[in-house]
């Protein structure tokens, strides 16, 4: 192991978008939601109000352009 890892800003962007989609999943479900029709239809509709403002979800998603969101989405669907 000693050979450096460089990351690029790409590359931490889409870990905290990844990381940010996996929290809000798990808030919405701790609400009694199901969480990928939630972020569905907030990915879908820009609709903010598809996500719950318990412990800031809505909050930390929003903070994400939704197209960044769709992109990791389907980078890690297709690896």
């Amino acid at each position: 192991m000693d050979e450096t890892k460089i990351y690029t800003t790409s590359d931490f962007e889409k870990a905290l978008i990844s990381r940010t989609i996996k929290e809000v999943a798990e808030i919405l479900t701790e609400r009694g939601y199901n969480a990928k029709n939630q972020i569905v239809g907030y990915l879908m509709s820009g609709d903010p109000g598809y996500i719950s403002s318990h412990k800031e979800a809505r909050k930390k998603i929003s903070s994400y352009d939704r197209t960044k969101i769709l992109e990791v989405i389907v980078e890690e669907f297709i690896k």
